[in-house]
């Protein structure tokens, strides 16, 4: 059975700028991580269509749906979409690190595995 690659470099709380599709020059903050697709706050919204049930009447209720990995970039606050890279410090940390201003900036560290 053939797993899944999750992302390493998009995760629950990074905002991201969709990059193609009908949502494309959109951002929002990622809600959730589900396999090889990302749960982005105001992106591909659609329509459901609730059946009434006891509790509660029926309704048409907006729902966001999972978009591909591919189709989204991490952005800066601005909304500028950035290229993250692994970069190893000399104390062995792992960071994930961008280009600005021919500068790295550090986006955020990587949790490290710990081998037994």
């Amino acid at each position: 059975m053939m797993t899944k690659k999750r992302t390493k470099k998009i995760r629950k709380g990074d905002r991201v700028i969709a990059i193609a599709g009908n949502e494309r020059g959109r951002s929002g903050e990622v809600l959730a991580v589900i396999d090889d697709k990302v749960l982005v706050q105001g992106l591909n919204v659609r329509k459901k269509h609730m059946k009434a049930t006891r509790e509660s009447k029926g309704s048409i209720v907006s729902r966001e749906r999972p978009i591909h990995r591919s189709n989204v970039m991490v952005c800066t606050s601005d909304d500028t979409p950035i290229k993250l890279k692994v970069h190893t410090t000399s104390s062995g940390e792992r960071q994930l690190v961008y280009i600005k201003d021919d500068k790295q900036e550090v986006y955020r560290t990587i949790k490290q595995k710990h081998s037994s």
